[in-house]
């Protein structure tokens, strides 16, 4: 008896990125399976970045294709993209300093309805918006800091806030980069828990540089390397691959061992 076919939410098909020469990332299949936790890692310059680019539509493919839900998306806009149910969040938090945690949501609720230009407009206008904010911020543990100023939140707080405007535009797919970057100990932990309790009944592909998140996290590893799929499996298999081992030098490499 034939096993059931994996249900597949994202597949990349001999994806290719050359700029004048140099191959950024070099026939890449991806499938990402529906529900899981999938986690792309390498080392610097393994083309991680410019893979989530392809996948979002900041760049076009040299060759190659992407399918979302089975429909080929390879030259849809970055705005059709969203609309479908790929959202990204941002290396770089994404989020207005100068306006308060809730403000945030309800402009992310906004958008998702069609008024992204709306936010001058009273309060009364926007109230009604403030109920599921809350339930949002309260889904990331922020619902203390609703009226708190954003540009006062401690960086893994402004995390949890960018992974709630994430939520607010109701992704199918979301993509994460970096999540954890530059946070000390306890952000990592609070930041890697909450993507956890996000990631039930939706799909996770994550760019992390921490092995130690990406052991907790990850149901699937694809390790890049020059632009191409160096290995691929679950956290046993790929931290065991000596060629892994060697493309994390160091301390990336002391990091293998330690969460294995």
């Amino acid at each position: 008896m034939s096993e059931p076919q994996q249900d597949f939410i994202l597949e990349t098909r001999h994806l290719t990125k050359a700029f004048k020469g140099f191959t950024a990332v070099d026939d890449v299949n991806l499938q990402i399976t529906r529900g899981h936790i999938h986690a792309l890692i390498g080392p610097n310059g393994a083309g991680k970045t410019t893979v989530f680019n392809l996948l979002t539509k900041f760049l076009q493919p040299t060759s190659g294709s992407i399918v979302f839900n089975g429909r080929d998306i390879t030259t849809e806009t970055p705005a059709a993209i969203a609309r479908l149910g790929v959202i990204r969040s941002f290396q770089i938090s994404a989020v207005f300093p100068h306006l308060s945690v809730l403000e945030n949501v309800r402009i992310a609720l906004q958008r998702k309805e069609g008024n992204s230009f709306h936010f001058w407009r009273s309060d009364k206008v926007l109230n009604r918006l403030n109920d599921r904010a809350m339930e949002l911020l309260a889904s990331v543990g922020l619902a203390d800091f609703a009226q708190s100023k954003t540009l006062d939140l401690p960086y893994g707080r402004k995390r949890a806030l960018e992974i709630a405007t994430t939520l607010a535009l109701e992704p199918e797919l979301m993509l994460l980069d970096e999540p954890t970057q530059g946070m000390g100990h306890e952000d990592v932990g609070m930041v890697t828990d909450l993507i956890k309790q996000v990631s039930k009944d939706r799909t996770i592909l994550m760019v992390e540089h921490n092995l130690h998140v990406v052991s907790r996290l990850a149901d699937r590893i694809t390790v890049l390397q020059r632009g191409s799929i160096l290995t691929e499996g679950d956290y046993a298999t790929v931290s065991a691959d000596p060629q892994v081992r060697e493309a994390y030098m160091g301390t990336e490499a002391d990091a293998v061992q330690e969460a294995s």
